[in-house]
Order: C-alpha cells, then structure tokens, then sequence
C-alpha cells in the first residue's frame, strides 16, 4: 500500500536531504512538507503546505502513514532559550500529538547525541525531554536519530558544528579505536536522512534509538 509522508523542516540541512529522497522513493505517492515559507519546489508528488507550527492541529497531518521531524536550531540562532527550546521541545511535541490524533503509524525525528533529560546542559537537557515526550505518545514505531556533529552545506555558519568538524578530525583515530566514543563520531547529515528513510521502510516495531556510528550503517 502506498504511503504519505509529511516532513517538518524541510528546510534545515538533514530534511533538505531528506525531502528529495522521499519524493524520489517509490513507497511514497505523496510527500506532505510543512513549512513556514514557501520552498518554491515543483514535483507531481509534492504537496507544500505553509502553516503556523504553533498553531498546528491533526487535520494539517490529514492522511499521514509517517511523519518525519526535523526542526531544530541553536540557542545562538533562536536568540534566547525560551525561543530555542519552543523550537526544539514544543514544536516537535505539538507535531507529535497531532501526528497520533492523525493516527500516523510512525514517528521520525531527529534529536543529539548525548541527548538526556536530566542534563545540565540546555541543548541536551530539551533534546531529552524532546524523546520523551515523544515516547510517551504511544507510536507504534518511533525512530529517534541522534547525530553527532552533522557534515553537509548549511546556508548560515553554526560555529558549535565549525568546531566539531574539526575535533572529529582530531580525534577521528581515537573515536574509532575505543567502542564507546564511536557515537561521537561525525555522520553526513545525507546518511542521517538516507537512516531515516530505510528506517520507514523496514525498521522494527517500537521505540529506537540509534546513535551515529549506528546511523553509518545505514548508508
């Protein structure tokens, strides 16, 4: 049976990617992009929709076998963290509720490695609360990704992702060496998205949760 993904942020560097593979996979007869602003895009399975992600509601997921989320941004770039965690913690929890009231049958989302909820950091602090939340939803698949620093062409510089591409460097013989910093890793964020879609198409039922060097073995 044919599928309907829709995608939320579409528009940052792993859902860039993963737009295009969705709307060249085959599974899929149409691909549901919420955005806030046009994207400009034309495809015969594409259908756009700008809404308001605060005000979004279940009949904005209307038809959804498998919603993908991929909002986020930095405390830097939202300007206070308050606004930074609207978008990385309410955002994808309000995607999440109205994609179990749409009855989706699987979530995607992607989150950070080192995410943890009782975290005295704040990025990783609400990127734990994030999966939280998220599982506490009752999907019949969830499949959390979480990155270390994301390789890939971003439209504006993220001096965090700067500075780790260059630690990876670093530290790439270390990280290899020893199993359990193999998470820290560095990962393409194309083979987050390419992790993403196999995941939707063949991935096992309940939650799951797979840390960079498992992400690898998807590309």
């Amino acid at each position: 049976m044919k599928k309907t993904a829709v995608i939320a942020g579409a528009t940052g560097l792993v859902g860039n990617y993963l737009l295009f593979k969705l709307l060249a996979c085959a599974d899929y007869e149409r691909v549901v992009s919420l955005v806030r602003r046009s994207m400009h895009l034309k495809h015969p399975k594409l259908d756009e929709r700008i809404v308001n992600f605060e005000a979004l509601t279940h009949a904005d997921l209307a038809g959804a076998t498998d919603v993908f989320c991929c909002l986020g941004t930095t405390r830097s770039q939202a300007g206070s963290a308050e606004a930074f965690r609207k978008v990385d913690l309410e955002l994808p929890l309000q995607l999440g509720r109205c994609a179990a009231v749409a009855g989706a049958e699987r979530f995607l989302v992607v989150s950070s490695v080192g995410a943890n909820a009782a975290s005295g950091l704040l990025y990783l602090r609400t990127k734990g609360e994030m999966e939280a939340g998220l599982a506490a939803l009752g999907f019949g698949q969830l499949f959390i990704f979480r990155p270390a620093t994301l390789l890939g062409r971003r439209r504006s510089i993220r001096i965090g992702e700067w500075a780790g591409k260059a630690l990876d460097l670093l530290l790439t013989p270390v990280l290899l060496l020893v199993p359990p910093l193999r998470k820290y890793k560095a990962v393409a964020a194309a083979t987050v998205a390419e992790a993403m879609l196999q995941a939707a198409q063949s991935g096992p039922a309940g939650t799951h949760i797979y840390e960079s060097d498992q992400i690898q073995g998807f590309s």
